[in-house]
């Protein structure tokens, strides 16, 4: 005997609403597993990990800190992947938001109140030209937009550090590889006293707005999701596939750009060599855990963040391996993507030499 897959014949929706809640309690299971392993209590590391940052009032900011960051690049994300359009270089388009966004605040350090949204549209703007190389080798010349947009993280990350480390280098700061600091006027307004809490939540909160009229509301959402379910369908009704490309490529640039400049004018301040623990790479588990859609993806990229916050706290609290947040997001990950398989497969026994219809 052996287990094969085989496809069903109409995947139920239900499952796949349910597919996120059982990976997430899966990742808890294994996660308990992995404390015990590593000689902790597993229902004091858990309290520590997912319930100790949520006791007070800064542990709620951080919550939605870290967030709003995942949560922007998830929705542009979402965008693109209802296209079947696979931008995986959000990391990269955030960091040239970063950039650019910032770029704007040192070279106008006595601007005014217009500085930040300046600052705001130079950052979206920055995303959106990093995304458009991929998407100008695909529709140009086939190219896979997966590698390209993937390579191009690095390239950014790069120019990022010979800025730092060269012309835009603070002069009085002690030769540390960072700008100066950004104007108060390029800076996000705190939205609650005693924490972090910055007004790029406010930012996010519209981001997730627009991306559910977009594919709730909009032809434009509808065309996109053709697209990706039925591409010769969206061929035969008039949709310009390479129109669509370009506009997925460009909103999910646009947004990660935008959650870039949200890290450097928001809990930052400067622009350093890293402005980003990896928000562009985790956004894609994002995405995917709430179902590629932007209602779905704001319960998902809080428990994400959760999981960095709770990382540093099991860190902190009882001398974890800082690594044990990377685990976490790695294990989600992967039920997630067991469980989709179960939704689309069923697991059948079957003998040598069987023939399976």
């Amino acid at each position: 005997m052996r287990l094969r897959l085989e496809a069903r014949g109409a995947p139920s929706a239900a499952m796949a609403w349910a597919t996120p809640p059982a990976a997430v309690l899966a990742t808890l299971v294994a996660g308990s597993v992995l404390f015990a392993g590593l000689g902790f209590d597993p229902l004091q590391s858990l309290y520590s990990f997912f319930i100790q940052p949520l006791t007070n009032a800064y542990g709620i900011g951080e919550l939605a800190v870290k967030g709003a960051p995942l949560i922007i690049c998830a929705v542009g994300l979402s965008i693109g992947f209802r296209a079947n359009v696979w931008n995986i270089g959000a990391e990269g388009q955030l960091t040239m938001g970063a950039i650019c966004g910032g770029g704007v605040a040192l070279a106008l350090p006595d601007a005014g109140w217009w500085l930040l949204p300046v600052m705001v549209v130079a950052g979206a703007a920055g995303g959106m030209a990093w995304a458009a190389i991929p998407a100008f080798l695909r529709t140009r010349f086939n190219a896979n937009e997966i590698l390209t947009s993937l390579m191009l993280s690095y390239v950014a990350v790069l120019i990022l550090s010979y800025l730092v480390h060269g012309p835009w280098r603070d002069p009085a700061g002690f030769n540390f590889p960072e700008s100066a600091m950004f104007p108060d006027t390029g800076m996000l307004p705190v939205l609650w006293e005693g924490t972090r809490l910055h007004a790029g939540v406010l930012l996010a909160v519209a981001v997730v707005l627009a991306g559910w009229l977009l594919v709730s509301r909009a032809f434009l959402g509808f065309q996109i999701a053709v697209a990706g379910m039925a591409p010769a369908a969206a061929g035969y009704a008039g949709f310009r596939g390479k129109r669509l490309i370009w506009l997925s490529l460009l909103i999910g640039g646009g947004l990660a750009g935008l959650a870039g400049l949200g890290e450097v004018a928001g809990p930052i301040g400067q622009l350093r060599p890293t402005v980003s623990p990896g928000y562009g790479f985790t956004a894609i588990i994002v995405a995917f855990l709430g179902r590629l859609h932007p209602l779905g993806i704001v319960p998902a990229g809080l428990l994400v963040a959760l999981s960095y916050i709770g990382g540093e706290t099991v860190q902190i609290e009882l001398g974890m391996p800082v690594a044990v947040a990377g685990v976490f997001q790695g294990m989600l990950l992967f039920f997630l993507l067991a469980s989709d398989v179960l939704v689309r497969y069923r697991v059948r026994l079957t003998r040598p030499g069987e023939l399976v219809a």
